[in-house]
């Protein structure tokens, strides 16, 4: 496989927290220095595409602004396995993606990820042809409807993912417990997939983005209206991934041709998540007074 070019930026650009970043993700990649400017090698467009998603996200390496300081060092005393027995459900449903991720090469193995599509679809002479969603349902491929959340296509996607799906879920089932978290998972899925087909109509796309942004608006309203520590994220986090959001939607990745991203989902995801976020934030107040 050839190597690209995945980014060129300025010489005075510190890159060393992303590259830090990239180590610790196991991404393979190499940065030279060319013509006064610093070049990120990687192997691949596929690998590229999310290596550019995830500077766009991280670019000073930080994934670790998820977890709040004094949270973050409780949790490192408290050890991985005993995080994973606090958080079942969350690791049950990363446990799930990940086999996913196995069972359709990466994604990249488009026999096996056309078990888990929104739509059922066909390759012929090196074109896709999809199904609209009445041709899906009236085979009763129900599954459809929730399953394009455990589909991620290539490594940098399924990490990104798993690491917001880790600390939200686990915020959300500390706080109101693993079915809870559950429900949420699937309502956002089943509203996120409805609302990239009804924008996109029948296309292939898949990740936990849209829950995850259905996670976050529940932990951001929940906590506006019946303030917890389980949801207090930090105001960078926010921020920077309604910022995220924004551009994305811009058309921008597109337009320069790195990849198409499913926007409908997200905004699908964020809205049913501040709906619930609502209700349930209500609720608890109510409860409290």
């Amino acid at each position: 496989m050839n190597a690209v070019a995945a980014m060129r930026l300025p010489e005075h650009v510190d890159l060393s927290g992303f590259i830090t970043l990239l180590q610790r993700l196991k991404v393979p990649h190499r940065v030279a220095e060319e013509a006064g400017e610093q070049v990120l090698w990687v192997p691949g467009e596929q690998l590229a595409e999310q290596v550019r998603e995830l500077y766009g996200r991280y670019p000073q390496g930080d994934a670790e602004v998820l977890l709040e300081p004094s949270q973050a060092s409780k949790n490192s005393a408290q050890g991985f396995v005993q995080q994973l027995k606090n958080s079942p459900l969350t690791a049950i449903m990363l446990a799930l993606t990940f086999v996913v991720f196995a069972v359709t090469g990466t994604g990249e193995n488009y026999t096996t990820v056309r078990w888990f599509s929104f739509v059922d679809f066909r390759i012929q002479d090196g074109h896709i042809y999809l199904a609209y969603l009445n041709e899906t349902l009236a085979s009763s491929q129900w599954w459809r409807l929730l399953t394009p959340m455990l589909i991620h296509f290539g490594w940098l996607h399924l990490a990104m993912n798993s690491l917001w799906y880790w600390e939200l879920g686990r915020r959300i089932e500390a706080r109101q417990g693993a079915m809870m978290l559950l429900g949420l998972s699937l309502l956002f899925s089943l509203t996120a997939n409805f609302a990239q087909y009804l924008n996109a109509g029948p296309s292939l796309f898949g990740g936990l983005s849209g829950v995850l942004y259905g996670l976050l608006g529940h932990c951001w309203i929940f906590q506006r209206l019946a303030p917890t520590p389980a949801y207090r994220l930090p105001p960078g986090v926010l921020v920077m991934m309604l910022a995220w959001l924004l551009i994305c939607m811009t058309g921008i990745f597109e337009l320069l041709q790195f990849g198409a991203i499913a926007n409908a989902a997200h905004v699908g995801g964020l809205l049913a998540g501040c709906l619930t976020g609502l209700l349930g934030g209500a609720l608890a107040r109510r409860r409290h007074s």
